[in-house]
């Protein structure tokens, strides 16, 4: 990843992160905007060879964000922004950008629960969900509708997430 693909991408993060405080949601101008960019830069800045690139970079960030939403963790605003991470800075520096931010999300998710005083009821029902899937049970299958998921913006872990693969690359 060359640097200058760092800081292109750095302006459409800054954009979804305000968006996404104010709101919770990444609109489409923004990710759509960003995933273009990404792929005609690497075009014009690499030929075929980086239009190749952006595109499995895109592809790749979209994948991993799409599993992260299909179980409910990141909105689709997420997903289609980490497409266009992926198609400015490739598939290894996205797929540590997804690393980090899920870790910084588990930080912010668990300080949540600790000021909120739910520590308890959480793990419990960690517990349950973990060992739902060892046994196979049909209840961790069907999602309960009363089921409350821990709600954030995932801006706030995915700017952190940026900046720690920055530095580590």
């Amino acid at each position: 990843m060359v640097e200058w693909a760092f800081w292109g991408c750095m302006p459409f993060l800054a954009v979804a992160f305000i968006t996404d405080i104010k709101s919770m949601r990444i609109p489409n101008w923004i990710t759509v905007s960003g995933l273009l960019a990404g792929l005609l830069t690497q075009a014009l800045m690499n030929g075929w060879d980086g239009l190749l690139k952006a595109g499995v970079g895109a592809a790749a960030g979209f994948a991993v964000l799409l599993f992260m939403h299909l179980i409910g963790a990141v909105g689709a605003g997420d997903v289609k922004l980490f497409a266009g991470i992926g198609a400015w800075t490739g598939t290894l520096f996205t797929l540590q950008i997804v690393m980090y931010s899920v870790l910084f999300g588990a930080l912010i998710g668990w300080l949540i629960v600790l000021k909120r005083r739910e520590t308890g009821r959480r793990t419990r029902k960690i517990f349950n969900t973990i060992s739902g899937f060892i046994l196979l049970k049909s209840s961790f299958l069907v999602r309960n509708k009363d089921s409350e998921l821990l709600r954030f913006p995932f801006m706030l872990a995915v700017v952190p997430g940026t900046i720690c693969a920055y530095l580590y690359f």
